[in-house]
């Protein structure tokens, strides 16, 4: 019955890879415009079609972190641009996915460096060809010294993914987080990428305890907050996955358990629930 699960459970997999391959192919980026804004001291962030870039802009040249996807390179070049004509030095990777690492072969090529988690590494070298692939790697904490900044780059837990990265930028104080925190969506727990509920929690936990009273969080998708807001995140993955372990307990299938809408109190925040509470029911010990 185990293996049969998981056969079925590989399949659909493969299927949405498919699919979400399809649905790259026919996207259309050219009325996507990419728009910059200030966060805080040398850090701002473009606002485009997929995840928010960070980057530091001073005399030392530019840090950028996550690329969106490959077509709107371009644009995002250009939208830089117009806020520096300095050298792109450095881009980090927070995580595995296109919509954060797309464009890391257009960079690549133009001579910026890349950095990322091994993980990182491991992930895109069976997907992405080498001028993608993260040049330096990095399994602790480091540290870019550049326009007058501290830009601390730490990894977490496995929590959206296995290789997710915060990256502190300590002088403005800001952290960009990837997508272990958004103010779009519940969490995305890719279990498929190594992500899991346990590893959430801890690295929100994390970001809670490095997070001052006004510093300024950038989100892997949504709006600039603040600490008290991933409070209110975490705390609400704590509220749901109590609720999910109790149903659990009382034999309830994954559909007994999503028809007791267990993210009631969330969904006009959040959307839909479904991905997120598939990943906890299946983590908590599940099976679909």
């Amino acid at each position: 019955m185990r293996r049969h699960q998981c056969l079925k459970s590989l399949v659909l997999f493969l299927s949405s890879l498919t699919l979400a391959s399809s649905v790259f192919a026919q996207q259309d980026f050219s009325s996507v415009e990419i728009i910059p804004h200030h966060v805080a001291g040398s850090v701002y962030y473009l606002e485009g079609r997929g995840g928010n870039i960070g980057l530091s802009i001073g005399e030392d040249g530019i840090i950028m972190i996550d690329d969106q996807f490959a077509p709107l390179t371009e644009k995002i070049v250009a939208a830089i641009r117009s806020l520096s004509n300095g050298e792109i030095r450095f881009l980090i990777n927070t995580h595995v996915h296109g919509d954060h690492t797309g464009g890391n072969e257009n960079l690549g090529n133009m001579g910026v460096l890349i950095l990322a988690r091994d993980e990182i590494r491991v992930r895109l070298a069976q997907q992405a060809p080498a001028a993608a692939l993260p040049v330096l790697t990095y399994s602790d904490a480091i540290t870019i010294h550049l326009n007058g900044e501290e830009v601390y780059a730490f990894p977490v837990p496995p929590a959206h993914t296995d290789g997710d990265t915060f990256i502190h930028f300590k002088d403005s104080d800001v952290v960009h987080t990837g997508d272990v925190f958004r103010t779009t969506a519940f969490p995305v727990i890719d279990t498929n990428n190594g992500g899991t509920l346990k590893g959430t929690l801890e690295a929100l936990g994390r970001l809670i305890g490095v997070a001052g009273p006004n510093t300024k969080i950038l989100p892997g998708h949504g709006v600039v907050s603040n600490r008290e807001d991933v409070t209110g995140f975490r705390d609400m993955v704590l509220d749901v996955s109590g609720q999910v372990e109790e149903l659990l307990a009382r034999n309830m299938s994954y559909e007994q358990v999503a028809a007791a809408d267990p993210t009631a109190a969330y969904n006009a925040q959040y959307g839909d629930p479904d991905r997120f509470l598939r990943a906890l029911y299946t983590e908590l010990g599940g099976e679909l």
